[in-house]
């Protein structure tokens, strides 16, 4: 089978189109900020070579979303990636940056909540959720039954508040 050659002036379209999509699932999906850049040129390498596999089953978006979901989960999976201990740091803050500091911390709050979901749920949950695809189109990127990935989103939205409620204990607070 012939493989049909990428039109750079296309890819590089696609790619700024994209790139910035992928990026922010790739941090959902629990990808270190150190490492983000190279797992998203991870996924567009794959798309690359790849491009003539497309066939139009799906949206670009969701095989470009599928792609990168299981560049993460490799990427997770790898041992020093899983050992690697996160430096914590206190910015300091003056009192104008109160609500910036606020989200941030709503965010940061979120990513922790997200990086305790099992892979299966949390990629399910990116998806719908905040990335805001239909569910077909998730079911598609994760190669699921239709009721399998509503099943996971159900069970991720428990397992989500559940987990915020105790991130956030009894007083609202963290």
């Amino acid at each position: 089978m012939a493989q049909t050659p990428v039109d750079a002036g296309e890819f590089a379209r696609l790619f700024a189109a994209e790139a910035p999509r992928v990026w922010r699932v790739l941090r959902r999906l629990g990808i270190a900020e150190a490492d983000l850049e190279d797992v998203c040129q991870e996924v567009f390498l794959v798309v690359y070579r790849r491009w003539h596999e497309f066939r139009g089953a799906s949206t670009l978006r969701t095989w470009i979303y599928g792609i990168a979901l299981r560049k993460a989960l490799g990427h997770r999976r790898r041992k020093h990636v899983r050992d690697a201990v996160p430096l914590a740091h206190e910015p300091s803050v003056a009192p104008e940056q109160q609500q910036a500091l606020e989200s941030s911390e709503q965010r940061r709050l979120l990513q922790s909540a997200l990086d305790r979901l099992g892979d299966g749920k949390r990629e399910v949950f990116v998806l719908y959720e905040l990335e805001q695809l239909a569910m077909r189109e998730v079911a598609n990127a994760l190669e699921l039954p239709l009721h399998t990935a509503y099943a996971r989103l159900y069970a991720a939205r428990s397992e989500l508040g559940a987990t915020l409620r105790r991130l956030i204990g009894p007083g609202g607070r963290p």
